[in-house]
């Protein structure tokens, strides 16, 4: 089996990543499990910020790394959090704090114009100095609730509504949201590029 360094500490991502990569036989990793220490995201774009994480999990494993920039934007408030999802209330809030934070920029602003969606850049260097990292692109349309609902996924998925499935992202079995979720979508975008490759 192949083995990728997953260049983020995140539970809920190394899951879902795990579970959509199983197929492929390929071993996703953490790159803590190497001691890898956390890239400064200074980009300024998804993709700028998804590169460096990349690059940074290869340079200290030797090993092909993948990295996503994920986040949610939010039309009303011109594209925020963005960039700056993980750490919109602050640089260690939680989920629910970010959560929140949302709700309350969003407050008294009419169904209508709470329209927002994922975003998922995906990359994947085979080695630190790679000059053409594999980089693939989704997003996941929805809008943003005025509560929470729902106990599944993470981050902002209990306040994202999908009307698609006539529920928020929480709502959904890990199979149906990798089937239509902005990561489902990209991964499936590195598989069909990826097929036959070696790492």
């Amino acid at each position: 089996m192949n083995t990728i360094v997953l260049a983020s500490s995140n539970k809920g991502k190394l899951r879902e990543f795990s579970e959509l990569f199983e197929p492929m036989n390929i071993d996703v990793v953490p790159q803590a499990e190497f001691g890898v220490p956390e890239a400064e995201e200074i980009g300024f774009t998804f993709v700028e910020n998804a590169i460096i994480k990349a690059r940074n999990a290869a340079e200290h494993t030797g090993l092909p790394a993948i990295a996503d920039d994920s986040g949610i934007e939010v039309d009303y408030l011109l594209g925020a959090p963005g960039i700056y999802s993980a750490r919109y209330a602050g640089e260690n809030a939680s989920d629910e704090d970010n959560l929140n934070a949302l709700l309350a920029a969003l407050e008294g602003v009419p169904e209508q114009e709470r329209t927002a969606r994922y975003q998922c850049l995906l990359v994947m260097m085979r080695h630190s100095k790679d000059p053409t990292p594999l980089i693939c692109q989704a997003d996941w349309q929805g809008s943003i609730l005025t509560a929470p609902i729902g106990e599944g996924g993470f981050g902002y998925d209990p306040i994202f509504w999908v009307a698609e499935t006539q529920c928020s992202s929480a709502q959904l079995t890990a199979e149906q949201k990798h089937a239509i979720s902005h990561r489902g979508k990209a991964i499936r975008q590195f598989m069909a590029e990826f097929q036959g490759d070696k790492l």
